[in-house]
């Protein structure tokens, strides 16, 4: 959580992990590559923000199935703007947008940087590369406006436009001509043509300073960044707090607690994998919080695309789907002891009680009986906790990657999460212990769901 900063970091963490455990990165663009064979290990990156890992069981074979984790690498963030130099009010400020359903107002008065990726030239010019960029200090502040100028927000609610009061201080105008943090940092020409005129200089779209700064922090010449994709993040680290040692807190539990808990289960599987007629994966998607229809989201054909292409028979893919199973892991709201109003009286997760299955009769999480039964019964099997939850009736119910997947796949599915707090601010909490016995039962169902399937009668 300390260096999963944005989703490409988080993507860039996953690898690392997948590398010390022996897993091979391979590519979508070479059909080589994908000639997987039993005891395996493999994984891929699509847009450095969604990855895909998968081990194959020693016994498998086309047409035996998978047993699949999915979770996302997003979350609800400030995005810089494509042009984001702007100054008021004798202040240099750094135009953002919205990503997500945010707690807004949390992001106030934090210590706030800047990460993401830069496309960074080479030193000729002729090649490009993209290369991840995080500024470790605080350089942006959204700072709250004073009580004596706010009478009522303690009374009516604090609301703020996201247009107008969103808006990060970079720095001084007074600061920055005193130092020279103005001056422009173009030091190539422009490319022109007869009918074009002149084309667009990116770096002229955001202060000199900013640039500057991701330059600094990239080792390269200003003029060598290109292009990027940046957003602000929290620069306080992760902590472990309460009275006693119980609580996790953090930047962007959702969803990398699940993204991480589902990774380390599949590695620490492995000792069991030369057994298992099935393939183990973990699916990482980004954009979750937007929706997922993009081309790096679960709304797109990546995960469709890479199940037929490493099963390889077309002819037995239908049967290798029906055998299968995804658990969409997702965070859950745990009670909030201040607004406990605010849940179904009947189904109120507390945090430490254990992974929470989430249920919804309309169908927003795919949830059936049977992959509750599934679930439940490796639980029982390892004594690991369970819990359940609905959404109240006069409320809406949000939805996860698993109805999007369920409908493309035609693949059981269960939607799960780790009860936290605060869901979507900029510092949400979770429990140590429900990482602990989330990452048993997600470890367990990686061994045992293949054998116990076969137990199971539905359909014929």
């Amino acid at each position: 959580m300390s260096e999963a900063v944005t989703q490409f970091h988080a993507v860039e963490e996953a690898a690392k992990i997948l590398r010390a455990a022996g897993f091979t990165q391979i590519s979508e663009k070479k059909d080589s590559d994908w000639k997987v064979v039993p005891g395996g290990r493999y994984f891929f990156t699509r847009n450095q923000s969604s990855i895909v890992a998968f081990a194959v069981g020693g016994k498998w074979k086309p047409g035996n199935g998978f047993t699949i984790f999915g979770a996302h690498t997003d979350s609800p963030v400030l995005k810089v703007k494509p042009k984001s130099k702007t100054t008021a009010n004798g202040y240099h400020q750094v135009a953002i947008e919205t990503y997500g359903g945010g707690l807004w107002y949390t992001w106030f008065d934090r210590d706030l940087s800047i990460a993401g990726r830069v496309i960074v030239a080479s030193e000729d010019g002729d090649k490009f590369e993209s290369r991840l960029v995080r500024i470790r200090k605080a350089i942006v502040r959204i700072p709250n406006l004073a009580i004596h100028l706010n009478r009522e927000v303690n009374t009516a609610g604090f609301a703020p436009n996201t247009q107008n009061h969103l808006l990060p201080i970079l720095a001084s105008t007074v600061q920055a001509e005193l130092m020279g943090a103005d001056k422009e940092v173009i030091e190539r020409p422009s490319i022109s043509g007869p009918d074009l005129g002149s084309a667009p200089e990116p770096l002229t779209e955001h202060h000199p300073l900013l640039i500057r700064l991701l330059a600094q922090e990239l080792k390269v010449e200003p003029a060598r960044i290109r292009e990027f994709e940046l957003c602000l993040y929290d620069t306080q680290p992760p902590a472990i707090t309460g009275g006693l040692d119980e609580f996790v807190v953090s930047r962007g539990l959702d969803n990398l607690c699940m993204s991480y808990v589902s990774l380390r289960a599949l590695v620490d599987s492995l000792d069991t994998l030369k057994d298992d007629e099935q393939i183990r994966m973990v699916a990482l998607f980004d954009n979750e919080e937007i929706g997922s229809n993009t081309m790096m989201g679960a709304d797109s054909a990546l995960l469709p695309q890479v199940l037929k292409r490493i099963n390889g028979d077309a002819s037995s893919f239908d049967s290798a789907i029906a055998k299968s199973i995804l658990v969409s892991a997702d965070m859950a709201h745990g009670v909030h002891p201040n607004y406990a109003d605010k849940h179904e009286p009947g189904h109120r997760p507390m945090l430490h009680k254990g992974l929470v299955i989430k249920q919804n009769a309309n169908q927003r999480y795919a949830t059936t009986s049977v992959t509750t039964f599934l679930l439940s019964e490796v639980a029982r099997r390892h004594a690991i906790p369970l819990q359940k939850f609905v959404v109240r009736n006069d409320m809406g119910c949000g939805s996860t990657i698993g109805p999007i997947l369920a409908s493309q796949l035609g693949v059981r599915t269960i939607d799960v999460g780790i009860a936290q707090w605060a869901m979507h601010s900029i510092r949400e909490t979770c429990a140590t212990t429900d990482l602990a016995t989330s990452y048993r039962l997600f470890k367990a169902f990686f061994a045992d769901f293949a054998e116990l399937d076969k137990d199971v009668r539905v359909d014929a």
